[in-house]
Parts: C-alpha cells; sequence; structure tokens
C-alpha cells in the first residue's frame, strides 16, 4: 500500500512493538495527526470470539461522555404523536410508508441512524436488504427499536453509538476528534473499552481481547494497553 510523505514520517514517532497507555497512546494520535481537517479518531478492537456463532456475538450502544464530534443525522419511523415527539427531539427526518418508498425509489440515504417505534417494524422490515448491508437496520439491542423514540434521538445526538463485530471479529468506532485532545479522548476510550469487556459472551474462551489500536483518520495505528481493563 503507498503510504505519503506525511505518513512515513509520523509512523517513525510510533515503536510499532509497543503498547501504549491511553493517555501517552492518545497524544500520539493527536500528534501524528497530518492532515489539514479535524480526522476522525477510530478504535479497531480484534476480540477472541467467532462471530459466526450466536452465542459469540458482540453488541451494543453507549453513550459517549464526549460524543463524537460528528453531527449525526437521524431519520425516525414513526406515527402520530411519536412522530412529532421525535422531531421536538431534533429528529432530521420523520415518516412512515413515505420515507420507506423514498429509500426503495430513490436511493436516498441521507442519514446516519434510523430509530423506530415497534409498531413500525413491519413497515420497516421492507428495507432490510437495502439498511442491513449499509448498517443502518434499527434494532432493539442498539436501542434503535423503542417506544420512546425521542428519548433514543436525543442520544443519539448526545453522541450514542453502536459498537458490532464485523466478520473477521473486530469492532470499528469512532470515539471523537483530534482537536478533543488526549483527555477526552481516554474518557471515551474507557467508556467504550468497558462496555466491550462488559459485554464479553459467556462462550467466549481464552484471551478475549486480542488487540486494540487507535488511529485518525489518516494518522498510523497506535497499539494499546489493554491489560487494566480485562
Amino acid at each position: 500500500m503507498f503510504r505519503g510523505k506525511k505518513y512515513k514520517e509520523s509512523a517513525k514517532q510510533i515503536d510499532r512493538s509497543a503498547q501504549y497507555e491511553a493517555q501517552d497512546g492518545f497524544a500520539l494520535v493527536c500528534k501524528t495527526a497530518s492532515a489539514k481537517f479535524d480526522e476522525t479518531v477510530e478504535l479497531h478492537v480484534k476480540l477472541g470470539v467467532d462471530s459466526r456463532h450466536a452465542d459469540q456475538q458482540v453488541r451494543g450502544a453507549i453513550v459517549l461522555p464526549h460524543g463524537t464530534g460528528k453531527t449525526v443525522r437521524v431519520l425516525v419511523f414513526a406515527k402520530a404523536d411519536k412522530a412529532d415527539a421525535a422531531r421536538e427531539a431534533g429528529a432530521d427526518y420523520v415518516g412512515d410508508m413515505d420515507l420507506v418508498e423514498k429509500i426503495q425509489k430513490e436511493n436516498w440515504f441521507d442519514f446516519d441512524v434510523v430509530v423506530a417505534s415497534p409498531d413500525m417494524m413491519g413497515v420497516v422490515g421492507r428495507l432490510g436488504r437495502l439498511l442491513g448491508p449499509k448498517g443502518l437496520m434499527p434494532s432493539p439491542k442498539a436501542g434503535t427499536v423503542t417506544p420512546d423514540v425521542a428519548k433514543a434521538v436525543q442520544e443519539v445526538k448526545a453522541g450514542k453509538i453502536e459498537y458490532r463485530l464485523d466478520k473477521t471479529n473486530i469492532i470499528h468506532c469512532p470515539i471523537g476528534k483530534v482537536s478533543f485532545g488526549p483527555e477526552k479522548l481516554v474518557e471515551n476510550y474507557n467508556v467504550l473499552m468497558n462496555a466491550i469487556v462488559k459485554a464479553k459472551p459467556a462462550a467466549a474462551k481464552g484471551q478475549y481481547i486480542r488487540s486494540c489500536v487507535a488511529a485518525s483518520t489518516m494518522g498510523p495505528g497506535v497499539r494499546m494497553n489493554t491489560a487494566k481493563l480485562i
């Protein structure tokens, strides 16, 4: 893979064989972010589970204390009073069949999170093939299928993120922006990692957290020491 001059210069500052304590690690992530925009900081956590088995799934949602720094566009499927409550809570789009048709016919995806009231799931289910592959299908586990759609919208806007395994047993999550600085990133990191540790499946055997790497959008990865978390 081709790496630019800035990336190579940044990578020289990181000891590839070391596992950094959170404060030092995020200080390095911020220091080595060289892009001209405010880069997102992502965490990549490899777990010692097998996502092919239902009893080894790791999935959930938490509100990061400092949010992600990203403006999240929320789409809500709800009717009547719940639709009004969702609008008041700050939802960007609210509707029912009209939005289903817009997504199906216009291939419209100008949103980041989908919330639905339980009575709307029969309608939303028709979008499974479209929303599922994009990770946008609402679910009770993530708190995005709920009778209290207004609360769900508020939490998403406040920095709620969903974490889930991909096919290679890795969780990828944004935990803030470089402009947050190390302290806020450490606080967000601790909340997410504690949630992942608590979500350890009973069926998981051996070492649970295999590796944890933090990186900015354009920067090199920094390996984190997770021994204290386990």
